[in-house]
């Protein structure tokens, strides 16, 4: 991977380059002007997938004229699903991301964090 510089807040430039192990089956992701990659994009990719599946199938069900309540518990496995995939970015984010604009002192990213959470969390 090409090195790339970020400018700190107080107007220093630093220059690096995200490696992480296994490279290669990792998808690039785009935060603060940056790519890198992350450890769970395989994980979260499989999470999403499955969660879409399971709202297609509460899409027929609704289609179908099923039982509110047993739509409603469906939507229920959604919403956690989505939830713990949710979590699995954070914790992915926190590892890499967040430690490195601690390190660097990107204050910027950790209010973007922040951000972020609360948007999740509502």
């Amino acid at each position: 991977m090409e090195p790339h510089k970020h400018v700190r807040q107080d107007g220093s430039v630093y220059e690096h380059t995200h490696i992480h192990a296994h490279d290669n089956e990792h998808v690039p992701h785009c935060h603060g002007g940056h790519t890198h990659t992350h450890e769970n994009t395989k994980a979260v990719l499989n999470r999403l997938a499955r969660a879409i599946g399971h709202l297609e199938s509460i899409k027929k069900m609704v289609e179908s004229g099923r039982d509110c309540s047993e739509v409603l518990i469906q939507l229920s496995a959604v919403k956690a699903a989505i939830n713990n995939t949710g979590k699995v970015i954070l914790h992915d984010h926190i590892q890499h991301c967040l430690v490195e604009a601690v390190e660097t002192g990107d204050t910027e990213a950790i209010e973007e964090l922040n951000r972020a959470i609360d948007r999740f969390i509502k």
